[in-house]
């Protein structure tokens, strides 16, 4: 991620300065970046996938036992 630096110039408004850092983030492809990294998950190791996928099938045999006993709870 690169760091923009900006200084005012001589007899330069606040505006004009914002209106220039807001075209050299556009510039610097750093708003693109942020956006599609936005909604993109982290990979989860191996073992915590696995570990993951073993206790929803253990509560899920639980549920479906529950149900054929009648003592599911809501």
């Amino acid at each position: 991620m690169a760091n923009i630096h900006l200084t005012k110039k001589e007899g330069e408004s606040t505006n004009s300065l914002v209106y220039r850092f807001g075209k050299k983030v556009m510039r610097s492809g750093i708003l693109r970046e942020a956006k599609r990294d936005r909604y993109n998950d982290r990979k989860i190791n191996h073992n915590k996938r696995r570990a993951s996928a073993l206790h929803r099938e253990l509560k899920k045999k639980e549920v479906e036992k529950a149900k054929r006993m009648g003592t599911l709870k809501f």
